[in-house]
């Protein structure tokens, strides 16, 4: 360990930059599109679509995954069994 004096952190050219830098973040720009304060309302009589968890492709070994059991063999075959069945049902009693 050296016994030179250093400047704090605060002081140093790098956090002063970071400080100064009001660019914004292209990420976090969203182009005037709907948010919290900006909503977008539907017309009378027209209903939302809505997006639920059987709106994608499931494996059985995600729906037992989502249902709190390990992957195992059984577990996976039993939820494929219950994908067969059931179908999107069996999804969204697990995934609403």
């Amino acid at each position: 360990m050296t016994d030179e004096l250093r400047p704090p952190l605060e002081e140093s050219p790098e956090v002063a930059d970071a400080i100064e830098d009001d660019v914004a973040v292209d990420a976090f720009i969203t182009g005037g599109g709907t948010d919290r304060d900006t909503p977008e309302f539907l017309p009378p009589g027209q209903e939302p679509q809505w997006r639920t968890g059987a709106d994608q492709p499931w494996d059985p070994e995600d729906l037992a995954v989502a249902e709190g059991r390990d992957p195992t063999p059984a577990n996976v075959e039993r939820a494929r069994q219950e994908l067969e069945q059931d179908g999107a049902a069996a999804i969204e009693r697990t995934v609403p």
